[in-house]
């Protein structure tokens, strides 16, 4: 299944009547799954806006199902102290945090928001799946046991906390590439141009946050309770489960997506990056060497010294 990457005309050219392609109304600046003109009447809007809400509810539902209860999981079964719980916690919290800048910048420069929503939900269910199998892994070793008159007491091995961790970053890489795609892939099913769209497109936002704080609720209410009362590897498995059903909504609705096709300029991204890696590269250079640097490319006209009068 081929998503076009060709390159698009300027919107900013874009007219305020409908393109006509062989009598069919087709949405400027965007394709269908097979990279022809978007028909407005078949693609997106609505159809397509509620499998991508679907999208973010059970992302929303996992993320929250483990990180609302997650001090106690290490506290518990993993016998942290809280200090030490607290500050994993926070590392993992605030790593999660400044990835989307990551995720941004990889689906806006390389993969598109589409491919990139695949590819997180991937490694999303992938670190589900890990930290799922790490309730199950045996949690203490007879070499750390120390025996005391009437009690015996344990301390974990290694293997299965190292093991937590490195699911419980994959989910916040994974983290880091839904956040900044799945919405704005979901307004890209809405036209701006057009009046009937544009207004949809406010209402889209509304539904949006609505079912995110609707799973989040769920996620609180019933998981905490089963990974609490119940067991910590069902408490891990749901969310996992959630995740999978959510990229099968969400690959289900392909057929009816809008995909923005790239403009000709460069990313902005790549852009900016491009100012840094020169910026490296020239550091030792003279003003005089960049002046002479630039003419030779023909970046800049030359300027005498009468123009700084």
């Amino acid at each position: 299944m081929a998503i076009s990457t060709a390159p698009e005309a300027n919107l900013s050219d874009a007219i305020d009547t409908p393109t006509l392609l062989n009598n069919i109304v087709v949405v400027e600046g965007n394709v269908d799954y097979k990279g022809r003109p978007a028909n407005r009447s078949k693609s997106g809007r609505w159809k397509s806006a509620a499998f991508v809400i679907g999208m973010e509810m059970a992302e929303r539902f996992a993320h929250h199902g483990i990180s609302s209860n997650l001090i106690s999981y290490l506290t518990g079964p993993l016998g942290q102290s809280t200090a030490t719980a607290a500050e994993n916690v926070n590392a993992w919290s605030g790593t999660a945090l400044l990835l989307p800048l990551l995720g941004a910048f990889v689906a806006e420069s390389f993969l598109g928001r589409y491919w990139t929503v695949i590819i997180s939900s991937l490694l999303y269910i992938m670190g589900l799946g890990f930290l799922t199998l790490s309730t199950v892994l045996p949690s203490f070793n007879s070499s750390g046991c120390q025996h005391a008159e009437n009690a015996v007491t344990c301390s974990p091995s290694e293997f299965p906390i190292i093991f937590c961790f490195f699911s419980l970053y994959l989910i916040a890489v994974a983290q880091g590439g839904h956040k900044p795609c799945v919405q704005a892939f979901g307004a890209d099913q809405f036209d701006g141009q057009d009046p009937e769209e544009c207004k949809a497109k406010s209402s889209f936002f509304n539904w949006w946050y609505f079912g995110m704080c609707s799973a989040i609720l769920v996620a609180l209410v019933i998981l905490t309770y089963i990974q609490d009362n119940l067991s910590w590897s069902l408490g891990f498995a749901i969310p996992c489960l959630v995740m999978g059903f959510g990229l099968i909504l969400f690959l289900l609705g392909t057929v009816t997506y809008r995909f923005s096709v790239n403009s000709e300029e460069k990313s902005p991204f790549m852009r900016i990056g491009r100012v840094f890696v020169n910026a490296a590269r020239n550091w030792r250079a003279t003003s005089s060497t960049l002046s002479m640097q630039l003419e030779s490319q023909g970046s800049v006209p030359y300027q005498g010294p009468q123009e700084f009068k």
